[in-house]
């Protein structure tokens, strides 16, 4: 059994051999597309490196980072995918055991120190679940619990039967909410996939003047949403965008959700401020039409990210714990 590991810069670099039959075996999400990682980093403050591990070769794993660039040339790798919060920066396929995973974790964080080059300070691991964990630790890691993300089981036979089950101030305002703007006749809702009636540069205004308004987490290294970056992903088939415009034609707010045969996530959401002209209600509202996709192609549940934990609770979603883990250059060698 032979053993390769290679990294990759998705700015420039072509894509690596058997990539597309990696990603849909792992069952990874839409921003692991490696095209989708290409324009991402192109337009990121910070650029990505994709490496990969083969065995015999084969695909079986794969490590993302980005590469933060700090003062004097100093650089961090943070391994994560930047736009999937909660989620790992690494897959592998379902068959590579855990003692495998464990040595290729460690092939995959020397190559990646070796690509930042001298001055890499070492590796931040983020949004690590539960049985990930012993893959990192060791002597001279520092694994620390994190803000955990949000998940709601699905076990509904209709949006209505998840209503249902929450609490009767929430249930009643959730309904309420969805009445007002199905009644609303200067509102237009729409969900669906491959969105190619959206322009990028709009949706990136509206979700860059929305984070900018909430202010930015500690260290976050994420700068804008491209407007490039977000153009592409609206047009997938695997991507579902829900917008409510004004009759006017103006987009009020927008979310989107990244399906998978599994678990789809929340992934952006973004709206005009009541001072823009924007509506009430809409937040809430925007869980029950994405709950009808979720519920009506069976999914197992519908991940949405690390904020709001404690209004995520109240429609039903509970919060699994999340690690995060520090790996200096000398331990990575």
């Amino acid at each position: 059994m032979s053993t390769a590991v290679s990294v990759h810069d998705p700015r420039h670099d072509a894509e690596p051999a058997g990539w597309a039959e990696f990603r849909r075996a792992a069952r990874l999400h839409a921003p692991w597309e490696y095209a989708l990682l290409g324009v991402e980093s192109r337009h990121a403050q910070h650029s990505a490196a994709l490496a990969v591990a083969r065995v015999d070769g084969r695909i079986v794993g794969a490590m993302l980072a980005t590469v933060v660039r700090g003062p004097l040339g100093v650089r961090l790798l943070e391994i994560h995918n930047p736009w999937l919060s909660g989620f790992p920066g690494w897959a592998f396929l379902d068959h590579v055991e855990h003692q495998t995973r464990a040595r290729l974790v460690r092939r995959l964080e020397r190559r990646l120190c070796r690509f930042a080059g001298p001055r890499c300070a070492g590796l931040l691991y983020r949004y690590l679940p539960a049985d990930a964990v012993t893959l990192v630790s060791g002597l001279g890691r520092v694994v620390r619990e994190a803000t955990g993300t949000s998940v709601l089981e699905n076990r509904f036979a209709s949006v209505d039967d998840w209503i249902t089950s929450l609490a009767r101030s929430r249930r009643h305002s959730v309904r309420g909410q969805v009445r007002k703007i199905d009644r609303d006749p200067g509102v237009v809702v729409r969900l669906a996939a491959a969105r190619d009636d959206l322009d990028g540069v709009v949706l990136a205004e509206l979700v860059n003047r929305h984070r900018a308004r909430l202010g930015r987490p500690k260290f976050d290294s994420r700068g804008p949403v491209s407007a490039r970056y977000l153009h592409e992903l609206v047009r997938r088939d695997d991507v579902y965008t829900l917008t409510y415009h004004d009759d006017q034609g103006r987009l009020l707010a927008f979310a989107d959700l990244l399906d998978h045969a599994e678990l789809p996530l929340y992934q952006h959401w973004a709206a005009r401020s009541r001072q823009e002209g924007g509506r009430q209600h809409l937040y809430f509202d925007s869980y029950a039409r994405l709950m009808e996709h979720v519920v009506a192609a069976q999914r197992k549940g519908l991940s949405a990210g690390r904020g709001r934990l404690d209004l995520k609770r109240s429609l039903g979603l509970e919060t699994r714990p999340l690690w995060a883990a520090a790996v200096p250059r000398p331990v990575a060698r």
